[in-house]
């Protein structure tokens, strides 16, 4: 953990993709504790910069990621974590938070919704 290089807050970002399918699924961020707890349990967690607080990826919706590998780039200051995903990544109801992609001059949705946010987070 010592080769971590974290920003001036005390963050690293990292890159989630999924075990089986490659598919990037989401970005987040990790502070010292985030990592320490996803290595002890083998459950992602994260750190929250607008909450300014740890969550467990999971946590509400059900929708766990159980730590495969965690790799650091060559800056030592990126990880990619190869998870494998319970249901679906985004909390928006796709498989991954990237389902959006830019085309003819504006964002189209081309990722399949697997379930209804509104029914697992209730009305935002």
């Amino acid at each position: 953990m010592e080769e971590i290089r974290w920003d001036e807050r005390g963050l690293v970002p990292v890159v989630v993709q999924d075990f089986t399918t490659k598919d990037v699924l989401m970005v987040a961020y990790m502070n010292r504790e985030a990592f320490e707890l996803t290595v002890k349990t083998k459950k992602a967690h994260y750190y929250s910069r607008s909450r300014k607080k740890i969550w467990l990826k999971g946590e509400t919706s059900g929708h766990f990621q159980k730590v495969r590998d965690i790799y650091l780039d060559c800056d030592f200051d990126t990880l990619l974590i190869t998870v494998d995903q319970t249901t679906a990544a985004c909390h928006e109801g796709f498989w991954s938070c990237f389902h959006r992609v830019f085309f003819n001059k504006g964002w189209k949705i081309v990722g399949k919704k697997i379930f209804d946010e509104k029914k697992v987070y209730g009305k935002t």
